[in-house]
């Protein structure tokens, strides 16, 4: 990808455009450009074009009314309809909103990660709903594929606030109504949970053959435990709960306990063959943006 559009999918960049359909075109429109598209064909429903048979083509596709006519054996081509349902599931609780140095929060991150997400699938003819959670469920958008409904999904991103707990599994039940055939549900959240609430969601989505990429978000404050200064009170954004830490001492076993985790995590979620990925929220948008294609064609 050339370094202008990377530019345009850089978060911090993002953060001062204010309209957020125009910052979902302009990250689209910026990572597509960089990219190699083509035409899927195959045996789709919706009929496309004629081509001269070859030898090792499906015979069942031969067209004999053209044949009749012409004398000379055509195959009907047609757009495979890879069209899908796409569920993006937003963690809305309050430790979403830390920031990282630069000003982004996590909820920033995931608001122009899903608004461009969904600005892509819409423009590939899928149906996009959105669910935003917290200790009371915030947003239920069943999926559609209009504009109208597409307006309404980027005006209920903009409306998000984080604050209180994740909610527990069976709150989110609904979730899982009207499954439909072809569905990739994208869960963005940075999996800081009481009570295992948020992997028993993600384990029980992954039970209803789901189709699962989870968007794991951090910023890079916490990666790195970029703190200084001696002795500093951390608060915890969801129970309002201290700490005092002394983050020269601490700094060392923080990262190795850290790390454990996170390898932890990995392999539980792969064991669970749910499709796993670590997003920094002061990197570009473009690892999420083919990760998502990459797994949208998998569906597909």
């Amino acid at each position: 990808m050339s370094q202008s559009a990377n530019r345009f999918i850089d978060p911090k960049v993002l953060a001062g455009i204010k309209n957020l359909p125009l910052l979902a075109k302009t990250v689209v429109e910026g990572f597509m450009a960089g990219q190699n598209q083509s035409l899927r064909r195959g045996a789709g429903l919706e009929f496309s074009q004629y081509r001269s048979y070859q030898p090792g083509d499906d015979l069942r596709q031969l067209d004999w009314k053209m044949f009749a006519r012409s004398d000379r054996y055509y195959i009907r081509e047609a757009e495979v309809d890879t069209n899908i349902t796409v569920r993006f599931i937003i963690d809305g609780s309050a430790s979403m909103a830390h920031e990282d140095a630069n000003g982004i929060s996590k909820i920033d991150f995931a608001r122009f990660l899903v608004a461009s997400l969904a600005y892509l699938a819409t423009t590939q003819g899928d149906a996009v709903g959105l669910y935003v959670l917290h200790e009371k469920q915030l947003v239920n958008l069943t999926p559609r594929s209009d504009n109208m409904h597409l307006q309404r999904f980027w005006h209920q991103l903009t409306e998000i606030k984080p604050k209180g707990k994740f909610p527990d599994a069976a709150t989110s039940a609904n979730i899982f109504a009207n499954k439909r055939q072809k569905e990739l549900t994208v869960f963005l959240t940075d999996l800081y949970e009481h009570e295992g609430e948020i992997k028993d969601l993600l384990y029980k989505v992954g039970a209803q053959r789901h189709e699962l990429l989870l968007c794991h978000l951090m910023a890079q404050n916490e990666l790195e435990f970029a703190y200084s200064g001696g002795t500093l009170t951390f608060e915890d954004l969801e129970t309002g709960e201290t700490m005092q830490v002394n983050t020269a001492a601490q700094r060392k076993a923080y990262l190795k306990r850290l790390q454990e985790w996170l390898q932890q995590t990995e392999r539980d979620m792969r064991n669970r063959q749910i499709a796993y990925d670590l997003f920094i929220t002061n990197e570009p948008l473009d690892k999420a943006l083919r990760t998502f294609l990459q797994k949208r064609l998998l569906v597909s």
